[in-house]
C-alpha cells in the first residue's frame, strides 16, 4: 500500500485532508506537524522521510504568518524555501512525488487580468519571496513534481478571515475591511479534494497549476458575504489598503486562472459563496 506524507498536519489544509482522508482507503496516509518534523531542522526532515519513506508527500506545510515573516526572515526561509528544497531533493533520490502547495503572494498584484502559471513572479513581500525561493528549489531538484499554487485560503481549522470576521462581526458594531485587494479566496477543503482527486487519479501530469475557487472579489466583498450568510447586524465599511496598513506589503491583484488544473485533472472547482456558506455550516452557522 502506497504511503501518503502530509506535512503541515494541523494546519488548515493538512487538517482537511486528514478528514477526508479515509474515503481514501487504498493508501496509507501519514500526518506530520512540527513534533514529528519541524521544517526548520534539516537533519529532522531527512530522519523522519527515512524512517516513513513515503511513496508520495503532500508538502502542506509552512511558514504562513505574513507580516511577523518580515522580522522573522531566517525561520520563513528555513521552512518555506531550505526545508522544501532539502525535500524535493530526498524525493528525487527516492523516486518519491511530491505535490508541494504555494501561494498568490508569488505575484506582484500588479495585474488585471487573472494570472496564470506562466505569469510573471514579483513578490512583494518577504513570505512571498521565501515562497518562490522554495518552488524554484523544487524546480531545481526535480523535473516531476506538482506545485499548486493557492490563495485566501479558510476553513474551519485554524486561524483565517473567515473565522476573524465572525468573531469580530459579533463583537462590534462597526467594522473596517479593505476593497481594493482583488481576488478569489479558497477552501481549504476543496483543494483537499482537489490534491487527493490528483493522487488517486493514476496519471501524473506535473509542472505549476492554480487552483482557488471560482468568482472575483475583495475583502470587503468577502466579509460582506460572511456577515449576510451569517444574519449579524454590524455595519462594514470599505477602505483603501492605504487606511489598514501593514507590516508586510499585499498584492492588490492576485486572482489566479484555474483553468490549467480543470483541464489537466479534470478538477471541478465550487463558486466561493457556495464553499463559504459549506464551511460556516461546518462552523455551526446556519442562514
Amino acid at each position: 500500500m502506497s504511503t501518503i506524507l502530509v506535512t503541515g498536519a494541523h494546519g488548515q489544509l493538512g487538517s482537511e485532508i486528514r478528514k477526508i482522508s479515509t474515503n481514501f482507503a487504498q493508501f496509507n496516509f501519514v500526518f506530520a506537524g512540527r513534533d514529528e518534523m519541524p521544517l526548520e531542522n534539516k537533519d529532522a526532515i531527512v530522519s523522519f522521510l527515512e524512517k516513513t519513506k513515503p511513496s508520495c508527500i503532500i508538502n502542506a506545510g509552512a511558514y504562513t504568518a505574513v507580516d511577523k515573516a518580515e522580522t522573522e526572515r531566517e525561520l520563513a526561509d528555513q521552512v518555506n524555501h531550505i526545508a522544501v528544497g532539502v525535500i524535493a531533493k530526498w524525493c528525487k533520490l527516492n523516486n518519491t512525488k511530491l505535490i508541494h502547495i504555494s501561494t498568490d503572494y508569488v505575484f506582484d498584484g500588479n495585474s488585471q487580468i487573472p494570472l496564470d502559471e506562466a505569469a510573471k513572479t514579483a513578490p512583494v513581500n518577504w513570505y512571498g519571496e521565501t515562497k518562490l525561493r522554495g518552488e524554484e528549489a523544487i524546480l531545481e531538484a526535480m523535473n516531476d513534481a506538482i506545485i499548486i499554487r493557492t490563495a485566501w485560503v479558510y476553513s474551519e481549522y485554524g486561524n483565517n478571515f473567515v473565522k476573524t470576521m465572525l468573531r469580530l462581526l459579533k463583537e462590534r458594531d462597526r467594522l473596517t475591511v479593505v476593497n481594493d485587494q482583488i481576488g478569489a479566496p479558497t477552501y481549504a477543503l476543496d483543494l483537499a479534494e482537489a490534491i487527493l482527486k490528483i493522487v488517486s487519479s493514476g496519471k501524473w501530469e506535473t509542472g505549476i497549476f492554480h487552483y482557488s475557487n471560482k468568482g472575483k472579489i475583495s475583502w470587503f466583498d468577502f466579509a460582506i458575504a460572511i456577515k449576510e450568510l451569517a444574519q449579524l447586524e454590524c455595519e462594514v465599511v470599505p477602505v483603501p489598503s492605504s487606511q489598514f496598513p501593514t507590516a508586510a506589503k499585499r498584492p492588490n491583484y492576485s486572482l489566479l486562472d484555474t483553468s490549467k488544473i480543470e483541464k489537466t485533472y479534470g478538477v471541478q472547482i465550487p463558486f466561493w459563496k457556495d464553499s463559504l456558506r459549506k464551511c460556516l455550516f461546518e462552523l455551526g452557522v446556519r442562514s
